[in-house]
């Protein structure tokens, strides 16, 4: 048994901050999943999820100051403290994204989605399926395996949110002639391909909880 391994046998089961992680995993796949359906109809219609979406953004950063809080007032804690804040912080981060792309299709009343918007929407709707996966077997980290599938696929995803993204902005500036146009569609997409990197960040932190643990 490794030092690692000998401590953690020592500190109790948490109750307060596996529920924590798994919350905000679980937000965040109701966050990408409506924003996913809102592209998929007319423009309208989307009103309703993008105020769903603005709930749940709010819903995840009291989470997020939840956690930060039972930092505070705990001195044991599952594994490092600063693994936990960047954990809660990273998937905070996703939601912010993900938030800042359907403000921005409201804001600039984006009518027509183009097949690049929907691409990374469902990218980032698996990328955050896969980070709820891996934030699920951090309770007894006995399938590190899982943890590090779920990652590698996230970081695979994101790659293929930027080949999507880089074809999308070429295509844009080949073929649209307003430059109102070229604007707010290069904002939706930029913060859209940023939500898939900041996936990569959360992926990042989970792997380096299964390398200290492992």
């Amino acid at each position: 048994m490794n030092i690692n391994n000998f401590f953690q046998f020592l500190v109790p089961k948490d109750k307060k901050f596996f529920p924590l992680f798994e919350e905000a995993s679980s937000n965040l796949i109701e966050i990408a999943t409506n924003l996913h359906e809102a592209v998929n109809l007319p423009l309208r219609e989307r009103e309703v999820l993008f105020q769903k979406i603005d709930a749940l953004e709010q819903k995840g950063e009291d989470i997020t100051r939840q956690t930060n809080l039972e930092l505070s007032r705990n001195f044991i804690t599952p594994f490092d403290r600063e693994d936990i804040h960047s954990l809660i912080t990273s998937i905070d981060n996703v939601a912010d994204n993900l938030h800042g792309a359907a403000s921005r299709m409201r804001l600039y009343q984006v009518d027509k989605i183009t097949k690049s918007i929907r691409k990374l929407t469902e990218i980032n709707l698996e990328a955050c399926q896969n980070i709820d996966i891996a934030v699920r077997e951090l309770r007894d980290l006995k399938k590190i395996k899982n943890i590090t599938d779920a990652c590698v696929r996230i970081n695979k995803l994101e790659n293929k949110s930027d080949n999507v993204y880089d074809k999308a902005v070429l295509d844009l500036f080949e073929n649209e002639t307003d430059a109102k146009n070229i604007i707010k569609y290069k904002e939706v997409l930029s913060v859209l391909e940023t939500a898939a990197d900041k996936c990569k960040s959360v992926a990042s932190v989970l792997e380096s909880i299964s390398v200290k643990h492992s």
